[in-house]
């Protein structure tokens, strides 16, 4: 497995403990310098938040870890493509580029500056595999 996909793996990790919460199961991780500096997953429900989606959480961690809100130099690998209030926190904290498991067919592609590049990677069949499990164990309830 590539460096890419070990990150993307943890990210995945993270998606599985939101799924043992009945959370949405979106996982991230933020990396700088080859080393993970956070990570988090989906917390909504939990924290009854709208704001606590799994990149949001691990951008508020990865600040904290570096005692800044510039995340210069950071790659992100989250387990779904992510939604809009996320890629603006996403330019805003300056993280050059993210890693993504899978796509949601209902979200509009990305409008990403120059600065920030969005890259699909090979992890994608077991990220959407638990979001596809996810949502049906909720339409069979």
């Amino acid at each position: 497995m590539n460096k890419l996909n070990v990150y993307l793996k943890k990210a995945y990790e993270e998606a599985l403990k939101a799924y043992a919460k009945k959370e949405v199961p979106v996982g991230a991780v933020i990396v700088k310098e080859g080393k993970i500096i956070a990570r988090a997953h989906n917390l909504r429900e939990t924290k009854k938040n709208a704001l606590a989606h799994a990149e949001i959480m691990c951008i508020n961690k990865a600040c904290k870890k570096l005692g800044s809100w510039r995340l210069d130099g950071c790659e992100m690998y989250v387990t779904l493509l992510p939604c809009q209030m996320c890629l603006g926190a996403i330019k805003q904290s300056r993280i050059q580029k993210v890693y993504y498991g899978a796509t949601d067919s209902k979200k509009i592609e990305p409008d990403i500056a120059e600065e920030n590049e969005i890259c699909e990677l090979m992890y994608s069949n077991e990220c959407s595999k638990i979001l596809k499990d996810f949502f049906q164990e909720l339409r069979n309830k």
